[in-house]
């Protein structure tokens, strides 16, 4: 077996995920992770499958493409190369950074370059804008693993400097303390 990642997307429709699965399945093929999402109408979905090692990754790419087509769904399948990750001691922290306030061009990107100025890694990303002034109607949160190394003071320093700069309200918490807070 060999671990490939798959990207679908397209216009949202119901039974995506279940084709794709379907699709894996019947080509002795295993999910092992997957995410997706529905922006506005539009259908995202990354899945980390194991798929024989002796059926070429063009193959299945082509195949999985012609059975996702009549959705009108594009594919694209990719190894998944081995990372040779530092070992460290100490383990990053996870947190989540939310953000209101009013929509304008650029927050994403403002907000990201100083998170990544840390070498802070983005883990997950939600952004929503509605537009207008109404901070309720445009947030954005993300989920970030801070490595040992990094300042979190100035980290946490430059994004509420920044915040106050482009009008947003900043939250920064603990991810343990977010989800605690916000169990549904």
């Amino acid at each position: 077996m060999k671990k490939v990642i798959i990207s679908v997307l397209g216009i949202d429709c119901p039974g995506i995920i279940a084709t794709v699965s379907r699709f894996l399945y019947e080509n002795d093929s295993n999910i092992e992770n997957v995410s997706q999402t529905s922006l506005q109408s539009e259908f995202a979905g990354i899945f980390i499958a194991t798929v024989p090692a002796t059926v070429p990754i063009p193959e299945i790419e082509q195949k999985l493409a012609d059975t996702v087509e009549p959705m009108g769904l594009q594919v694209h399948v990719k190894p998944v190369e081995p990372r040779h990750q530092k070992k460290t001691a100490a383990v990053a922290e996870s947190f989540v950074i939310t953000t209101r306030g009013p929509d304008q061009k650029g927050l994403v990107a403002r907000i990201t370059a100083i998170i990544a100025r840390y070498e802070v890694n983005i883990t997950n990303c939600q952004a929503v804008f509605k537009g207008g002034k109404d901070p309720n109607d445009n947030i954005m949160i993300y989920e970030v693993d801070i490595p040992p190394q990094a300042d979190q003071s100035a980290l946490f320093r430059d994004l509420r400097e920044k915040g106050a700069e482009l009008s947003l309200q900043v939250s920064i918490q603990h991810r343990d303390i977010f989800k605690a807070l916000n169990r549904i």
